[in-house]
């Protein structure tokens, strides 16, 4: 059985890919910030009864916390087969409006987050001669936001860091790749006011938001034996947002 650490677990794209892993017999180990009941609630929904899930709350912009999840989850399950890095935050404003505490907790979570977590796991999985590195950017990472420079450059971050952590880890047969969602049907999304949400709607293809369970469709790709030949690469996941 093999097992994989999801970070920001406790809801949305999150919570979808655990929920998915978890009918794919993985052993989880799910990392919150600060929701307890959500966490117990996702672990109750899980339908496969026959894995084992463990709950470790820590704040992965935090060095040494990010390290305690990594230690957690090699204590409980001795090997593990996937990080995803899937934590992030929102603090959204016009750049002549936006606080350097803005910039700087949305670079600290979404993209410091991203490395404390992945150079943690780098040395044990270079040990085990294996692992699949999933990272979670943004359609904003490559496409840039009016109001959210500190988030479309912290997702453009994710991208170049994984990139450059491709190149130094396939020879240990270590694949990382990016999921880049687009407007995805999330909490976050149910806050945009109807009239923007019907003006994005105009310049999607698709005409419609997209899923938390089409992230977890790829997801599941890119953890599979069907994906052994794909590393380094961003996977854009937005209805024809930006091509």
């Amino acid at each position: 059985m093999k097992t994989a650490i999801i970070t920001g677990a406790s809801r949305g794209i999150g919570a979808e890919i655990a929920k998915r892993l978890n009918e794919l017999n993985y052993n989880l180990v799910l990392n919150y910030r600060s929701s307890t009941s959500s966490m117990e609630e996702l672990i109750n929904s899980f339908t496969n009864k026959g894995t084992k899930n463990i709950i470790v709350k820590c704040d992965i912009s935090n060095y040494e916390e990010a390290k305690k999840l990594i230690e957690e989850a090699y204590k409980n399950f001795g090997t593990v087969d996937v990080l995803i890095n899937n934590a992030g935050i929102t603090k959204d404003n016009l750049l002549p409006l936006m606080t350097e505490e803005e910039f700087d907790q949305v670079i600290e979570i979404n993209l410091k987050g991203t490395f404390n977590c992945c150079k943690h796991i780098a040395k044990r999985m270079i040990k085990q001669k294996q692992g699949r590195i999933i990272n979670i950017s943004s359609v904003v990472g490559l496409a840039g936001n009016a109001g959210q420079v500190n988030y479309s450059a912290s997702k453009a971050g994710v991208i170049g860091l994984t990139k450059s952590m491709a190149r130094e880890l396939g020879r240990k047969n270590i694949l990382i790749n990016v999921v880049a969602p687009g407007f995805i049907q999330t909490e976050m999304t149910e806050k945009i006011p109807q009239e923007l949400k019907e003006e994005m709607l105009k310049n999607i293809p698709l005409q419609r938001l997209g899923q938390p369970s089409d992230i977890a469709d790829c997801v599941e790709f890119l953890i599979s034996d069907k994906a052994s030949y794909i590393t380094g690469q961003v996977i854009s996941v937005n209805g024809g947002y930006y091509m």
